[in-house]
């Protein structure tokens, strides 16, 4: 078939129920560690149920940041697509936007068969996309970007629309009575993490604030939070955007004094021991294991079946779901196998 790239054309809509069935054929990846800024090949090995399509090469890149465990599910999803997929998964990351960029341009040079990547800051991505799209190379988006991959010429997307997360975040936390928050935000500039804060201020009817961290500094962010709840001990729940920072927000309550409550956006295995203990009050599920596996799959689909989720003009909805206590248990067993 003509495998050549043609974005933003006419196409008929596939059913999600049919993405839904190509999901059921998970088979499990091997265990995953961040990938630094060095590109590095799946160490996943065949699978029951691998297809016999020929090889092809799919480049993941991403703007993981040192640390930062969400990423290493989203990997381990990917290189659970790529066994059953007989795909060689090139995996990148890098969270500055320009070296990003040069990743993706890695890719290019490489030829690859397909490249599946984030969009936290769109704007510094729009050039290298656009060749891309010129050598003929499909691009799917995950995990950020939702606003912004259809203008980026991107075919597929999977994630969360992160205001609509945000928004409900809001409304759960007048349902528990908050009065004032902080929603620490780890990366500054990154699109996805603005709009969850944002969406939180829109919805949530008492006091919002906003605080900046250095994210891929821990003890930084440790000190930073702390420092915010000496400094106004009115607040009463700590916003983070992602589980080590729900973690290590316990931590400044702690040294603070504080009597704030902690609530965050994603999940870990150690996140959801920490609803259980009643350390954090609840999290939002983005499932990133269905969003690496989805993008690394869908592109299989592509190359194989001509197949676009979405019919290339709808986002792959991963979430937003939340986990509390009442629910915690039904969760906490994929998570300790780094699947949520």
């Amino acid at each position: 078939m003509d495998r050549t790239f043609h974005p933003r054309r006419s196409r008929r809509l596939v059913p999600l129920v049919a993405l839904a069935a190509a999901s059921a054929l998970l088979v499990a990846g091997c265990s995953s560690s961040s990938g630094g800024k060095k590109s590095e090949e799946s160490s996943s090995g065949a699978a029951a149920g691998k297809a016999d399509t020929p090889r092809m090469t799919v480049a993941m890149v991403t703007h993981q940041g040192s640390g930062d465990t969400f990423w290493d599910i989203v990997r381990k999803g990917a290189e659970a697509a790529a066994a059953k997929d007989n795909i060689k998964l090139v995996y990148s990351n890098d969270p500055s936007a320009g070296n990003q960029a040069n990743l993706v341009q890695n890719a290019i040079d490489q030829k690859v068969d397909g490249i599946a990547v984030t969009l936290a800051k769109p704007d510094a991505m729009k050039e290298v996309l656009g060749k891309a799209t010129a050598a003929g190379i499909p691009v799917v988006g995950l995990n950020s970007g939702v606003d912004d991959w259809k203008k980026l010429g991107l075919m597929e997307f999977f994630g969360q629309e992160e205001g609509v997360a945000g928004e409900a975040f809001g409304k759960k936390l007048d349902e528990v009575g908050a009065k004032n928050v902080v929603c620490v935000i780890h990366e500054q500039g990154n699109i996805g993490l603005t709009q969850r804060c944002d969406g939180v201020k829109k919805t949530f009817g008492g006091k919002t604030q906003t605080l900046y961290v250095n994210g891929t500094d821990m003890p930084s962010v440790k000190s930073t939070v702390t420092a915010k709840l000496k400094q106004d001990s009115s607040i009463d729940y700590v916003v983070t955007l992602g589980a080590p920072f729900a973690m290590t927000a316990v931590q400044s309550v702690a040294d603070a004094g504080s009597k704030a409550k902690i609530a965050t956006f994603d999940l870990n295995k150690e996140l959801t021991g920490a609803i259980k203990k009643g350390d954090i009050q609840f999290a939002v599920d983005q499932q990133p294991y269905l969003q690496g596996y989805l993008a690394v799959d869908s592109l299989w689909l592509y190359k194989n079946n001509g197949n676009y989720s979405g019919g290339g003009e709808q986002p792959v909805l991963t979430g937003p779901a939340f986990v509390d206590k009442s629910n915690v248990d039904s969760v906490a067993a994929f998570a300790a196998k780094g699947t949520r």
